[in-house]
């Protein structure tokens, strides 16, 4: 069940089609976000932004679980692509905390800032005022705040540990942790091998990898989105788990529980077909 389209004249021409149409409507929305408050107001409309993108790509959403009506709340989840800065806003609202180099990024970093994600240097030089940026967002926001502690996207293999820095500022905190797991499937929910998920779906530098295959292409993310609408898009299903106890751990002793949760789900999950 499921697999990779085949490329033809006619899927890449409607992937023109389709990139042309997103890069429209983007520039129609850019007057709009340019007066948009930074705030609740502009992540309640990341949300719509975000939409469009899902869609014109044919990515679909499934999700199985809530997440915690408390607050703060600071949801991790394991990270394969650029396609979860839409799919995670699209299906829960919120925002991000994403590393300082995406900042830079011609229009993506400012269109970031204006939807509110918190970009964090992570030298460790600037630690202690990226955990101090990031303590003060998540406990002043009435939205969930979305954190990839593996620091990187992996080619889907696996689940790379987490790094704990991130975690200092959890110890002995309200802040409350959910896990969730990401999975990509086929259009009709089918299991993506592990070598298609590199070569097609992932989203990744080949020198991050600890294990697992890698894509004989490297591409930019703009290349990512315009070689998914040619595929046709995909289907995320995302496994929200109950946030577990995390009282009386250090930042070390969280990471490594975060990971273990997140890591044995994603691999029992991986090879299951999308209920």
């Amino acid at each position: 069940m499921g697999g990779v389209r085949k490329q033809n004249i006619f899927n890449t021409t409607g992937a023109v089609i389709k990139f042309t149409l997103f890069w429209i409507l983007v520039i129609i929305q850019l007057p709009i976000l340019l007066f948009l408050p930074r705030g609740a107001t502009s992540v309640k409309y990341m949300r719509f932004f975000m939409r469009i993108l899902l869609y014109i790509s044919g990515v679909r959403i499934r999700v199985h679980g809530r997440l915690s009506t408390h607050r703060p709340l600071l949801v991790i989840s394991n990270h394969i692509s650029i396609f979860e800065i839409a799919t995670f806003p699209v299906a829960f609202g919120g925002s991000f905390i994403a590393k300082k180099e995406m900042e830079s990024w011609p229009l993506v970093g400012w269109v970031s800032r204006k939807f509110g994600v918190v970009f964090i240097d992570r030298r460790p030089s600037h630690a202690m005022d990226a955990l101090a940026q990031v303590q003060q967002t998540v406990a002043s926001v009435s939205y969930p705040v979305f954190l990839f502690p593996e620091g990187t996207t992996t080619n889907g293999a696996y689940v790379k540990p987490f790094k704990s820095t991130l975690f200092n500022f959890v110890e002995n905190s309200d802040v409350v942790v959910q896990p969730m797991v990401m999975n990509y499937r086929y259009r009709d929910g089918g299991v993506i091998s592990d070598t298609d998920m590199a070569e097609h779906f992932a989203y990744f530098n080949n020198s991050n990898q600890d294990t697992g295959p890698t894509c004989s292409r490297e591409r930019s993310a703009f290349g990512q989105v315009f070689h998914i609408m040619m595929l046709g898009g995909f289907f995320v299903e995302l496994t929200v788990m109950p946030p577990p106890s995390l009282a009386g751990m250090d930042r070390k002793q969280i990471a490594e529980t975060l990971h273990k949760t997140v890591s044995e789900k994603y691999m029992e999950l991986k090879n299951k077909t999308a209920k």
